[in-house]
């Protein structure tokens, strides 16, 4: 199928295949993907002890409201909020509630943005107020390697280019890779083909084609990689009860390499960010 007004796929997902889209999609996931990452700009201003995980979940539903976006989390297979806040050992899905943030802690909150169709997601590790050392390394180490694995996305490459370079840097700064969860394709659907590993072979997996859209969203853990699930259903917590962080972006495969939909425009991709303004 041609590329339509509307910004239809070049090719449908049908079963074994995986979704490439044109220049009208990818102009719809720069918007979501940016709003997405206006979003979590926001609440860069707000992180400090005191405030609540619900008060920040209420940040992104208005203003995801303000923009006339739609969250694709909010009732997601029965989802209760407007995003995932996973504090400290907790690997991701953590559900908001009346848990006030204290001095020391760390938190990856994760929203997805539906505009006009089309999903922007993206996650950002943050810090209330002090931390330890080794929470910092934490998360310098999972950004760096989530960047890796977008590093060598292009036509070509192929999924398990992606997660060894993510596995290979990790691992060598004696941190191990959840194996449990693993990014997405994604566009029109929240979740679609291919699944990217976070860890794997070189040459493993699809082979990369320009139109692919997924996220690369590593979960990196401290200790080791299990982990386990909370009564609630949704949440996953480290076995160990080590930390763990998360990064999240949403890319898109061009002819030549790779675009990141979700960069902040302030360019607060990772902590430290400004003092609070």
């Amino acid at each position: 199928m041609n590329v339509s007004n509307y910004g239809m796929p070049l090719r449908l997902a049908n079963e074994g295949k995986i979704t490439l889209y044109g220049q009208e999609g990818f102009e719809g996931m720069r918007r979501a993907g940016r709003l997405a990452a206006e979003a979590l700009d926001l609440i860069t201003m707000h992180i400090r002890p005191g405030v609540t995980t619900e008060f920040i979940d209420q940040l992104v539903f208005r203003f995801a409201m303000q923009h006339g976006a739609l969250l694709a989390t909010l009732n997601y297979r029965g989802y209760p909020k407007s995003c995932c806040i996973s504090l400290n050992h907790v690997v991701c899905h953590g559900i908001p509630g009346s848990r006030m943030l204290i001095e020391g802690d760390t938190l990856n909150v994760d929203v997805t943005f539906i505009v006009n169709g089309w999903h922007g997601d993206s996650s950002r590790m943050y810090t209330v107020g002090r931390i330890s050392r080794k929470a910092e390394r934490l998360i310098e180490v999972t950004y760096e390697a989530m960047m890796r694995g977008i590093a060598v996305i292009k036509p070509g490459a192929t999924v398990g280019d992606i997660g060894h370079a993510i596995q290979r840097f990790a691992e060598g700064e004696r941190c191990s890779v959840v194996r449990d969860f693993c990014g997405h394709g994604v566009g029109r659907v929240f979740h679609d083909k291919p699944n990217i590993l976070h860890y794997g072979t070189p040459g493993d997996g699809p082979v990369l084609e320009a139109g692919m859209i997924f996220t690369v969203e590593p979960m990196i853990n401290l200790g080791k990689a299990q982990v386990r699930m909370l009564p609630d259903g949704w949440t996953a917590v480290t076995r160990d009860r080590s930390l763990s962080a998360q990064f999240e972006h949403t890319v898109g495969v061009t002819k030549t390499g790779v675009e990141v939909f979700t960069y902040s425009p302030r360019g607060w991709h990772k902590p430290p960010y400004p003092p609070q303004l």
